[in-house]
């Protein structure tokens, strides 16, 4: 072989090394390029794929145009010492009773529930990392024979109203109370482990719930410190959003204690079912506990069908679960 040939022969292999060298150090340099790119990139985008407000499969503010107009999260559902009723808001509500009290009254009662109870904010926002379930159990007869009981105790908050009950009925309708939503005419005795949720429908309601706990000449409560630490007043704000956003404003009436515990559920839960709502076959609300002797009761002073038809369209849009029992 000629020197010639060899000179071309070796400066061949020299390119060739050149070449896979200058190749080796391009893929090096691509692929960490493209790591720290991926790497970057997925930082920044994952948390607006998996943005999801809670650790439900499916969280209540996501999507449905029809839900995001009725469904305001700014609305405050409880009672603060900071918070201030507007005026048109108090001056709805106080009608609702025929209250004939005034706002500096209003507000003087106010103030004083708050010597009483501690001030709580309320955090009703959705957690990325939390799914909060909600049972709110209402009172029909259809609840009898349903064996709810212990599907009802499964979840995280578990709210009763008015008169219902769990004593002999526990297969139907559960044992566990965490919330337990009254007015006075409806109070009843409560354990320390429940949440009192005070439905105010006039001034006289907040001064019920100041003389339960300090006069003592409404003795149908148990009051002590624990159980006092677990006051909650709905906000009359909240109810005049719940009759005009809801119910669409309808005249000479007002939402349901019913109807404003499925709203209040949906502020303050990721998930919420619903156990006995509904009329009985005759039309009227009949409880699970008693026998109805008047037969003309129908829904009371309240838009009771309407009520049931929009608890019926946020099952039917998955907002809520709904048990009918039997």
């Amino acid at each position: 072989m000629t020197r010639y040939r060899k000179f071309r022969l070796h400066l061949k292999c020299k390119v060739f090394v050149l070449l896979v060298c200058i190749s080796a150090v391009y893929l090096f340099l691509y692929r960490e390029t493209y790591s720290r790119f991926s790497k970057t990139f997925f930082e920044y985008t994952s948390p607006l794929l998996d943005s999801s407000p809670c650790a439900c499969q499916k969280c209540l503010s996501e999507g449905d145009p029809w839900f995001i107009g009725h469904f305001n999260k700014s609305v405050q559902p409880f009672l603060t010492s900071e918070y201030n009723i507007p005026e048109d808001a108090f001056n709805w509500w106080k009608h609702l009773q025929n209250d004939r009290s005034s706002l500096t009254d209003y507000r003087e009662v106010v103030d004083k529930l708050f010597q009483i109870f501690p001030n709580r904010q309320y955090n009703t926002e959705p957690s990325p990392d939390k799914c909060r379930t909600c049972a709110v159990v209402g009172n029909s007869m259809n609840l009898k024979g349903s064996h709810y009981g212990a599907l009802i105790d499964s979840h995280d908050i578990i709210i009763r109203m008015n008169g219902g009950h769990t004593q002999g009925y526990e297969a139907d309708v559960g044992t566990r109370t965490t919330h337990h939503v009254m007015y006075p005419e409806s109070a009843m005795d409560l354990g320390n482990t429940t949440h009192l949720v005070l439905f105010p429908f006039k001034t006289m309601d907040l001064r019920w719930l100041v003389s339960a706990f300090t006069t003592g000449s409404i003795t149908v409560l148990k009051a002590n410190y624990e159980f006092i630490t677990q006051v909650m007043v709905l906000s009359p704000a909240f109810i005049k959003y719940v009759h005009e956003v809801w119910l669409d404003n309808p005249a000479h009436t007002y939402p349901s204690t019913g109807f404003m515990t499925v709203v209040l559920s949906l502020h303050m839960c990721d998930e919420v079912s619903v156990f006995g709502f509904g009329a009985d076959s005759d039309g009227n609300w009949s409880h699970y506990w008693e026998k109805l002797k008047d037969k003309q009761f129908r829904t009371g002073l309240h838009k009771g069908p309407y009520e049931f038809k929009v608890i019926q369209q946020l099952s039917e849009r998955q907002k809520l679960e709904m048990f009918k029992g039997l």
